[in-house]
């Protein structure tokens, strides 16, 4: 858990804190930077905080990422070997009530650290009754009645930029810029809890992983993504990851769309952009199996 607390500060609007720890088992320290998916991680947690305890959404009712965007001054995220302590501050722009409830939220974000601002962030997620999340997901609702498809080998993981092979969730696929999303449930990070789908933070991770990959040789760190979710990813059935290169942003910083399916249907589209500046390598990364 990395929030500490939280506060109402008016309508609406909150403050919550946050402290991440001098490193970190999975979004570890890297070229002497915090993971830029930590940001995304202590962001995903508020989302149940904020439900509950601010606008008193039940217990048991489901949160379904909508989208996400964020976007990052990566020379903030410098780590010394000391804890580092954020303050987010949050505004709900839109707040969709049925039959009383919370239905919709879309939250905005300014993350702060030692008095700057460290990021931007926005998402919105629905909110689904157990009876209707049932209905929706059907025979694939029940976490223990699901048959996960076995986990295949993984690419190298210093070519997405891991240590550890068990930290990588991409597998080779059968053409360059392609891969195979490796779900492993008994991941203690990325698989926190029981769940009947892919989890969003591990398909952020494969499009992290994507863009390393995809840039080979040369380090880059992901500075921001614009990330649309359309459907779950089951995990009874291969996913598949694909990505293309686009123009370049305003600030001349590379970037890529990524887009995972899942027989033949689009689960997520998602723009990547890169830092190759901000990061000096540590050591060789080799080429991505398959490229």
């Amino acid at each position: 858990m990395l929030l500490t607390g939280w506060r109402r500060t008016a309508d609406d609007r909150f403050a919550v804190t946050a402290r991440w720890p001098p490193d970190h088992d999975f979004y570890a320290v890297r070229h002497h930077r915090h993971d830029p998916l930590l940001l995304s991680e202590t962001v995903r947690q508020t989302f149940p905080l904020l439900a509950h305890e601010a606008y008193g959404v039940p217990f048991g009712h489901h949160l379904v990422w909508d989208s996400y965007a964020w976007c990052l001054n990566s020379d903030l995220l410098h780590a010394d070997g000391s804890a580092v302590d954020l303050e987010l501050h949050v505004a709900a722009q839109d707040v969709v009530r049925r039959r009383g409830s919370v239905a919709v939220l879309s939250l905005a974000y300014d993350v702060v650290r030692d008095g700057v601002s460290l990021a931007t962030a926005t998402s919105r997620f629905t909110i689904q009754v157990p009876a209707v999340y049932q209905r929706l997901r059907g025979d694939h609702g029940d976490p223990a009645a699901v048959q996960a498809i076995p986990v295949p080998p993984a690419v190298s993981a210093q070519s997405v930029g891991k240590v550890a092979v068990g930290d990588v969730v991409l597998a080779p696929a059968d053409a360059p810029q392609r891969w195979q999303l490796r779900v492993d449930a008994d991941h203690s990070v990325l698989f926190d809890h029981p769940v009947d789908h892919a989890p969003g933070m591990l398909l952020l991770e494969a499009v992290r992983q994507v863009a390393h990959g995809v840039s080979g040789r040369t380090p880059v760190s992901v500075i921001a993504m614009d990330v649309r979710f359309h459907r779950y990813a089951e995990l009874d059935a291969p996913s598949w990851l694909e990505a293309r290169r686009i123009p370049s942003d305003a600030a001349g910083r590379p970037r890529l769309v990524v887009t995972c399916s899942q027989e033949g249907a689009e689960l997520l589209s998602c723009t990547v952009t890169l830092d190759e500046a901000s990061q000096q390598p540590e050591q060789s990364v080799s080429n991505l199996v398959g490229d």
